[in-house]
């Protein structure tokens, strides 16, 4: 009897060695074949985003500034998991007309938010895309400007940082999402940091 239940033991145990190996497989083949088209579709975003947020420009430079681990002002303060903002500045001529920042908050009710701003050369802002975000559908999403007008709050916007007015600033949160809204902010402020040397330091007329 307890050759037997120790046989049972043995098989049970090589059928499940089996079928992880199998599935480990499976998942990767998936993940390898997905993974390209998965790359080149936030490519593709990114570049889409990048003109919606900018207007027209002969020329762009790609920049990359670093970044403190979390903005001085932010009322909902994390640390910031990179190094580095990446920063589009476009141009007309030699004249730079515009600049779009890829930013993030890690604050946000489902994780990590990633915005393209978009600034004039006064460091106002122009407009603002939602990269990517796992916030709660029907509350925190509408930070996407498809779903609602809460982006819109933010353009032509020059008084920093932006804060919910909750926090005593000038935003109206996203109804039942604040958190939500306080990362978003969160990104734009830090955006508007990054560029600070920037705009400081071209010659604009």
């Amino acid at each position: 009897m307890g050759k037997k239940i120790e046989s049972d033991f043995k098989n049970i145990l090589i059928c499940l060695l089996i079928i992880t190996a199998v599935s480990a497989g499976i998942l990767g083949l998936v993940y390898s074949l997905t993974e390209k088209p998965i790359e080149e579709t936030k490519k593709l975003n990114k570049e889409n985003a990048i003109k919606k947020v900018l207007p027209d420009y002969d020329r762009m430079e790609e920049c990359k500034v670093p970044i403190e681990s979390a903005v001085e002002n932010n009322v909902f303060k994390k640390e910031a998991k990179a190094d580095s903002l990446s920063i589009y500045k476009a141009y007309q001529g030699e004249t730079l007309v515009a600049l779009a920042v890829e930013t993030f908050s890690d604050n946000g009710f489902g994780g990590r938010v990633k915005l393209m701003v978009g600034f004039q050369a006064d460091g106002s802002i122009k407009r603002i895309e939602v990269l990517e975000h796992h916030e709660t559908p029907g509350l925190g999403d509408k930070m996407e400007p498809a779903k609602s007008d809460f982006s819109k709050q933010f353009e032509s916007m020059k008084n920093f940082p932006v804060k919910v007015k909750k926090d005593g600033g000038e935003i109206d949160a996203i109804t039942a999402a604040t958190i939500s809204s306080r990362a978003y902010c969160d990104a734009v402020n830090r955006a508007h940091d990054a560029i600070l040397s920037i705009i400081g330091g071209e010659d604009n007329e």
